[in-house]
């Protein structure tokens, strides 16, 4: 009898690397599951599955190449790998990795990120992935889910687990309050409407949701809200049928402007109903050090800067 995995006493607020760290823990008891780091296992919290399950655990070093040429034998031999790093070096270190070993042989492999977007913060400009959304989209083969809470990234880690194929993760290391809880629904490629609204569509993935949600409290209308957690495939149903609704669409990603989720939906967009739409992102440029406020204050991608987005948008 498979004894069963207590969950990881973890205060509120959390953040999704945490929701990471807990499913792949409870993942562990199914015994193809395997664990990949590239010297970073505290920090991708890959730590808690090492200590329980030491013999599938595998310390790369330094070595992100070689951790994904590792998880694709892993991968082909039938286990399930998960192989995790800082979102700089997971893809930006192994992209060629990850083009040919992963997504060319399609092998059933997981590539998790922390520490992607701006809230990474004080690790500055060397340390803050803004473009491993643009550098992975055009891979054939590739699933790319962003989670918005340490809830959904509980989830969502589970459902890449049953998804045949490569599957990339992004998580962040701020710890911010849920917009979900342990009960919501997820489905991989079926976008969350968090909010039903009219006169505007908003579509965002990842926690900077929670400075959405801040920004439409000052509004004297209820938006859309889409939270478009799965961006490749993306959810075209959800999206056109919102959109439709609206008439308007504003788009919010802690990443570049350039091949984003923003690039994805005006990609659709543009094909099948032209429609009034603005993204908010880092406009080409690489960012600081600085508090995670203190750098979505100065890129314009806070509560303050999405609230005026918003108002121009609507003129």
């Amino acid at each position: 009898m498979v004894k069963k995995t207590k969950p990881l006493i973890i205060k509120e607020p959390r953040s999704t690397r945490d929701g990471y760290g807990q499913a792949l823990l409870e993942l562990g008891r199914n015994k193809n599951i395997v664990a990949l780091s590239a010297d970073l296992t505290e920090s991708t919290r890959a730590h808690h599955f090492e200590k329980k399950y030491p013999s599938r655990f595998f310390q790369c070093g330094v070595a992100e190449q070689n951790m994904i040429t590792m998880a694709t034998g892993l991968a082909l031999e039938g286990k399930v790998p998960f192989a995790s790093s800082f979102g700089v070096f997971l893809p930006m270190r192994c992209l060629d990795q990850i083009r040919i070993s992963v997504c060319y042989n399609q092998a059933n492999v997981k590539l998790v990120a922390t520490h992607c977007g701006l809230a990474t913060g004080p690790d500055g400009a060397t340390h803050q992935a803004l473009e491993d959304v643009a550098a992975l989209r055009a891979i054939p083969n590739l699933t790319i889910i962003e989670p918005c809470d340490y809830h959904q990234a509980i989830r969502a880690t589970k459902a890449a687990a049953k998804l045949r194929g490569p599957v990339y993760l992004r998580l962040h290391r701020a710890k911010l309050p849920s917009l979900t809880t342990s009960q919501t629904k997820f489905q991989i490629n079926k976008a969350q409407v968090l909010q039903k609204g009219t006169k505007l569509t908003i579509i965002g993935s990842g926690p900077i949701l929670n400075e959405v949600s801040k920004a439409v409290e000052h509004l004297n209308f209820k938006p859309e809200i889409i939270n478009c957690h799965t961006i490749k495939p993306l959810d075209k149903k959800t999206i056109l049928k919102s959109v439709k609704k609206t008439k308007k669409a504003l788009i919010i990603q802690d990443h570049q402007i350039s091949g984003g989720l923003g690039s994805a939906v005006a990609e659709l967009l543009s094909q099948t109903i032209p429609t009034k739409i603005k993204i908010i992102g880092v406009k080409d440029k690489f960012a600081e050090s600085g508090s995670p406020e203190e750098l979505l204050y100065k890129y314009k991608l806070d509560s303050h800067a999405i609230l005026a987005g918003i108002r121009n948008l609507l003129k």
